[in-house]
């Protein structure tokens, strides 16, 4: 979703999962905010949504901006009336998750309007809006807009998150041999808006041979006995595969065998480009598109151990973890603050 001023919601404030982006994120001590206890079995009083709705007028400055941007042709305006469920959700429930998301997103300029308006209504209510409250600060600062596929279909996949459980040790051995990598020394990210404006938003990684940048090492030359990234190991994991699928959601748990857990979350990224694993198995038909689920690539990878490494070596980007502070709430997103249950915006 594209953040501007005129602040978009795509599909009933879709509530995005904000994790698993490939982007750094900055170390930080975050305190544990109070949970949202969700009840399924009651939801609040039904809301009253006007039937007026409009979408919010952008101001002279914002309709440039918006002039700016490219026409994607899959979304059109929609009305909060349309999106179902509105009237028997809890929206209050998500208030909490729009909070943390506020804390920082209320540093760049385009959120700032919104996020102060949210920050005097936390205020005003002792961080305890109601449902009715929270629907009209959305729709106060927010539109609806609604998506299709290109085909013109409307119906479509949302995927969830979750955090994984792994299990490991800081010391190497024959049972904990997979190794996480902190950021090695030698990575190279370049900010290519810093050359050319127009790549805002765009990078390159790499490492220097002499005065040139090269391609990062990929996967293939990482998960070697004599890894170029030897020495940056903080953390060992018992299965191969559950390490990569952990690379592929961007954090998660270590319960260590010293009965602690370790929070580990993205660090960083090889700068090559990822190729799906499922894709393969189904293009080889050893698997067929109902199969290939995160469960059944791993049945697939625990039954097919002599074929694991080559399959693996196929995605040559690799991600690179930190150890997180102790008693987060959640798992940390790509806007650097933690992901609560059921609820994230």
């Amino acid at each position: 979703m594209r953040k501007i001023a005129h602040h978009t919601l795509l599909v009933l404030l879709t509530l995005l999962m904000m994790a698993c982006a490939n982007k750094s994120i900055k170390p930080v001590a975050v305190p544990a905010p109070p949970q949202a206890k969700c009840d399924c079995s009651t939801v609040g009083a039904p809301v009253q949504v006007p039937a007026s709705s409009k979408p919010v007028e952008a101001t002279a400055d914002q309709q440039k901006q918006l002039a700016k941007l490219p026409d994607y042709g899959l979304l059109q305006m929609a009305d909060w009336n349309d999106i179902d469920g509105l009237q028997v959700d809890n929206l209050s429930l998500a208030w909490p998750a729009w909070m943390q998301s506020c804390s920082t997103l209320i540093n760049k300029p385009v959120w700032k309007s919104a996020c102060t308006a949210a920050q005097k209504l936390n205020n005003e209510t002792a961080s305890k809006p109601q449902t009715q409250a929270v629907l009209n600060y959305f729709q106060e600062h927010f539109s609806v807009y609604k998506t299709s596929n290109v085909d013109g279909s409307e119906q479509g996949l949302i995927t969830g998150y979750y955090q994984p459980l792994l299990k490991g040790s800081r010391t190497k051995s024959a049972k904990y041999p997979n190794p996480l990598y902190a950021t090695p020394d030698d990575l190279i990210t370049v900010e290519l808006e810093s050359l050319f404006p127009e790549l805002k938003y765009k990078r390159v990684r790499g490492r220097l041979v002499g005065n040139k940048l090269v391609p990062y090492y990929n996967r293939a030359e990482i998960e070697t006995e004599a890894s170029p990234v030897k020495g940056r190991e903080f953390v060992y994991i018992d299965d191969i595969i559950d390490v990569f699928f952990l690379q592929i959601q961007g954090s998660g748990l270590v319960q260590l065998d010293t009965g602690e857990q370790m929070h580990v979350g993205y660090a960083d990224q090889n700068g090559h480009t990822y190729n799906s694993i499922g894709r393969l198995l189904i293009e080889r038909g050893e698997l067929t598109l109902a199969q290939a689920s995160m469960q059944g690539i791993k049945n697939w990878a625990r039954n097919n151990l002599d074929k694991l490494r080559e399959l693996l070596n196929q995605n040559p980007s690799y991600v690179f973890f930190r150890e997180l502070p102790a008693g987060l709430p959640g798992p940390l997103g790509a806007l650097g603050v933690p992901i609560l249950a059921e609820r994230s915006v």
